[in-house]
């Protein structure tokens, strides 16, 4: 005996338990002492060796002769026809390939992510209609009011009164006042904090205000930081580039369909994402510019900054939702900028 397996009769899914055996110079299927099929070596094909895959030999009826001793086949192939193994199994076998292989694919990803997807973001930045912000937005507003943010303790007079000092800064922005709605919210989890989603909505936290103290300036100066990152679509890019990263990897990995529909269907929970290093000066720096254009002291926004070290402790890269990193180089920057556009430093 050569080998056991299964026999299945040509275009049919029954099968007969059965051994390879050889007989007479020929190869023969049998089962029970009974002959299911048999034929010369040189008319049988035999598919080659591909890791574990059961190995078929096709007699000249149609019928197939199926087993997973491969090792068995091997060695009579070895025998009878002085061939090897597959390519495809010498080179499973061949580890330094695997490693090269792994390598290749690892640089070819590594060079996608780095320079494909960035024009593949901006590529979808300017082909997204301006439903999908809304969509992102009011579904990540929902689910955030459902989890983390309450209803604001603010009193109406308060909260009027900030709306009122926010027109001028948003008239100056892109879009317009129109462009942007400016919602309160009680946020513990959060703490002092204010947060925009990509349709122009911006959220402050009574935490904020109140860590301000009356400061109206300085909440002032994270709504001009806000706008920025809406102006600047900041979340969408983020959005994108996350996902595009996930079906990257999805693409290596398998199922790319539904990966790629959880990402976006979940876009939400993305837009609480850190904004890259780039982002975040691009709006420290648009803040001070929307608070001069307003009339309003243009290095206000470092004085967040400011607080946030001296009374959270907050000297580390990023804090709440990654989206202000509160460091005394940032608070420098800021008040250097405002300074420079101010005409009080000559670049």
């Amino acid at each position: 005996m050569i080998a056991r397996g299964e026999w299945h009769p040509a275009h049919s899914s029954r099968a007969v338990t059965a051994d390879l055996r050889e007989i007479a110079g020929q190869l023969a299927a049998v089962s029970d002492g009974a002959m299911l099929a048999c034929g010369p070596h040189k008319d049988i094909e035999i598919t080659p060796r591909v890791g574990a895959i059961p190995r078929r030999l096709t007699f000249i009826d149609g019928s197939v002769f199926e087993t997973r001793d491969n090792d068995a086949i091997d060695a009579f192939v070895s025998r009878n026809r002085g061939g090897r193994s597959g390519l495809v199994h010498r080179l499973e076998q061949f580890h330094p390939r695997l490693i090269a292989f792994t390598l290749a694919v690892i640089l070819l990803a590594v060079g996608i992510y780095r320079y494909a997807l960035p024009v593949m973001v901006e590529v979808a930045l300017l082909v997204t209609p301006p439903v999908v912000p809304e969509m992102i937005a009011a579904s990540t507003l929902a689910s955030l009011d459902k989890t983390f943010l309450r209803p604001s303790a603010l009193s109406q007079q308060e909260q009027d009164a900030i709306r009122a000092e926010f027109a001028p800064l948003a008239k100056n922005a892109k879009g317009g006042e129109p462009a942007y709605t400016l919602l309160f919210r009680n946020a513990r989890l959060m703490g002092p904090n204010a947060f925009a989603l990509p349709d122009g909505t911006l959220v402050l936290t009574d935490d904020l205000v109140q860590l301000a103290k009356g400061d109206r300036q300085m909440v002032l100066g994270v709504l001009g930081h806000e706008i920025a990152h809406v102006e600047g679509e900041h979340s969408l890019r983020q959005i994108y580039r996350v996902a595009g990263f996930a079906a990257l990897v999805m693409l290596i990995a398998g199922d790319v369909g539904s990966g790629v529909e959880d990402i976006l269907s979940q876009g939400g929970a993305l837009v609480a994402l850190s904004y890259s290093r780039g982002a975040e000066e691009e709006a420290d720096r648009r803040s001070v510019e929307l608070m001069k254009a307003a009339g309003y002291e243009p290095a206000a926004l470092a004085r967040f900054f400011a607080i946030l070290e001296e009374k959270i402790n907050d000297r580390s890269e990023t804090s709440m939702l990654s989206t202000h990193p509160g460091t005394p180089t940032r608070q420098r920057y800021i008040r250097e900028y405002a300074q420079q556009i101010e005409g009080t430093v000559k670049d």
